[in-house]
């Protein structure tokens, strides 16, 4: 089948919005599932607009997170809180994604500042979707990355603040 006749080829990959292979179709909910899994991490996760968590995650979403669980919009916030306190300055961009049907993974990068010295790290976030929406995550950060980042010192204060 042509994809001029609507063949479907999954997984697809997105970089910056725009498809990798112009011969790939992507169904519209798949398109959909990658805006909002990119403005969640880019939007909520990073501590810019929590308050937006329901436009993007389901009431009974489920977030695992470096083998931590969260529970719904308050786990959001106490993740999002976690983080914050960690780095100021956070900020979550996302470097590409891939959409398989229901799931879309997402590779991001995040920065901030921890003691007066800039910090980036990278992780992966996979998001299961209902319908619009979030219901659950599984999110692996490079922790050694972060802490090759902050050095020795910083990151003994980092542990002995946690």
């Amino acid at each position: 089948m042509k994809p001029s006749q609507g063949a479907l080829c999954d997984p697809t990959t997105v970089r910056d919005g725009a498809r990798a292979r112009a011969d790939v179709v992507i169904p519209m909910q798949n398109t959909t599932h990658a805006v909002n899994a990119k403005a969640a991490l880019e939007q909520v996760c990073s501590g810019i607009r929590v308050a937006s968590a329901p436009d993007y995650y389901s009431s009974q979403f489920i977030d695992h997170v470096n083998g931590t669980e969260y529970r719904g919009h308050e786990g959001i916030r106490r993740s999002v809180e976690r983080y914050s306190k960690l780095l100021s300055n956070l900020r979550i961009e996302v470097k590409d994604q891939l959409i398989d049907t229901a799931r879309v993974t997402s590779r991001f990068r995040v920065t901030g500042r921890c003691y007066g010295r800039g910090v980036s790290f990278d992780g992966i976030t996979i998001s299961r979707f209902e319908g619009d929406l979030i219901a659950e995550d599984w999110t692996v950060t490079d922790i050694l990355g972060m802490l090759k980042g902050l050095g020795v010192w910083r990151s003994l204060l980092v542990a002995l603040r946690s």
